[in-house]
């Protein structure tokens, strides 16, 4: 069967790029080349990339408005893996001091993957586990 589909990127639509930049590019290391002006923007991180795009943009181009969830945002999550269980508490409390909110402090699930979870300031949730 051809495929249909080639997984490409994750679009975050966000109150304030420049904020969310900041957090991604400080707290989690995503790089970009953002000039701080074009409302889209592109970033990385190890071969991933996140788009970001902000709401009220997002409005304007599909012609119609939404909702969309206050305070932390239970719909979804992205998930980054570190290599060891040290590495789960140490990026928890490093992300934390760098103002981060906390979700879930880090803890060893059942099934053998230790795993926390944050929130970047616009309530996404990201989710960071290593199963070693």
């Amino acid at each position: 069967m051809a495929r249909r589909f080639r997984f490409n990127t994750i679009a975050l639509f966000t109150r304030d790029n420049r904020r969310i930049v900041e957090f991604y590019t400080k707290v989690l290391g995503f790089t970009t080349d953002w000039d701080g002006v074009q409302p889209n923007v592109e970033m990385s991180l190890d071969g991933m990339r996140i788009l970001l795009f902000p709401r009220k943009e997002f409005e304007k181009m599909v012609s119609r408005g939404f909702t969309y969830p206050e305070s932390i945002n239970g719909t979804m999550e992205i998930s980054l893996d570190v290599p060891s269980f040290p590495d789960v508490d140490k990026e928890f409390q490093n992300a934390i001091e760098m103002g981060a909110t906390p979700v879930l402090e880090p803890v060893t699930e059942s099934w053998g993957q230790r795993t926390c979870y944050i929130a970047d300031p616009d309530g996404n949730l990201i989710e960071i586990s290593s199963f070693n």
